[in-house]
């Protein structure tokens, strides 16, 4: 018996290969990823594109080249990673083996340890500055009263000043980077204490054998991660000196900001860009150390 098998019109258009059609629970997925994409597109690629295209002219950079104060701004900026985030990860590193201690009054002074970061960037650093006002603060009152001289001129002097910038960075991010090297720390088994103890290791030798290889990774990491940060970070600076006195205490971060109260708004832009050689090649070595 003879069999007929009987095709409709729909049925006969030929369709693409399976990969290439879309399921529905895919097509909600990209439906509710869409506006997630249109925020991403205006509020990070058009501006940093918009940026980009300001700093395009050559001019600006030869402007910058001849600008002392651009100079000054980029040895600033080498002062600051090189000296403040080493010195500032150093503490860090051996705070956080300080506060892992269980003691109740440890306990206690991690949680006034902490508030520094806690609490906002714009109080905080202006508090330092009006405790440092020569004429006013409360440091050159004391001074004055203990030793019945004047005290220093903090802010005006650009080391003094750049010195200060530094610390107040380092007293405000610390507390942060304490706590992310007690979390290492912490996930080291407990047992490599125990036997280093038996065999009468000293402090030196746990922390040499055992504590450092065990948070080498993680320490190397949040260095170029807090680099990266401080390329970008201009509070520090900018609230406490201003960039001043005589603009000697600016950083790139500082001196874009300066350039815009200027209305020099291509200047502006090519001086966050000259930041860029320094900040693509963290990315680089710590992804590169990541994915290892």
């Amino acid at each position: 018996m003879a069999t007929v098998t009987v095709t409709t019109a729909e049925e006969a258009v030929p369709r693409g290969p399976l990969s290439t059609r879309l399921t529905t629970p895919q097509v909600w997925g990209i439906a509710l990823l869409l506006p997630y994409m249109l925020v991403f597109a205006a509020f990070v690629i058009y501006p940093v594109g918009y940026g980009l295209w300001l700093a395009r002219h050559p001019a600006s950079y030869v402007a910058l080249y001849h600008d002392p104060i651009f100079a000054r701004a980029a040895v600033n900026t080498l002062i600051f990673l090189l000296v403040g985030i080493n010195f500032k990860m150093v503490v860090a590193l051996f705070l956080s083996g300080f506060f892992i201690q269980e003691r109740r009054w440890i306990k206690w002074l991690s949680v006034l340890f902490i508030l520094p970061w806690a609490v906002p960037s714009i109080p905080t650093i202006l508090s330092v500055r009006f405790m440092f006002n020569p004429e006013w603060g409360m440091v050159n009152q004391t001074i004055f009263k203990l030793t019945g001289e004047d005290g220093p001129n903090w802010l005006n002097d650009p080391a003094v000043a750049l010195t200060m910038a530094i610390g107040v960075h380092i007293w405000k991010s610390l507390p942060f980077w304490t706590l992310i090297l007690m979390t290492g720390r912490l996930a080291i088994p407990g047992d490599l204490f125990e036997a280093a103890d038996v065999d009468g290791a000293s402090w030196w030798q746990k922390f040499r054998f055992i504590t450092w290889p065990s948070v080498q990774m993680l320490y190397v990491t949040c260095t170029l991660l807090s680099m990266i940060w401080t390329l970008g970070d201009f509070n520090s600076v900018y609230l406490l000196t201003g960039g001043g006195p005589a603009d000697l205490t600016h950083v790139l971060a500082t001196l874009g900001i300066r350039y815009l109260r200027l209305d020099q708004l291509d200047l502006s832009m090519a001086a966050i860009v000259c930041a860029l050689p320094l900040v693509l090649p963290l990315v680089y070595f710590m992804m590169k150390r990541l994915s290892r």
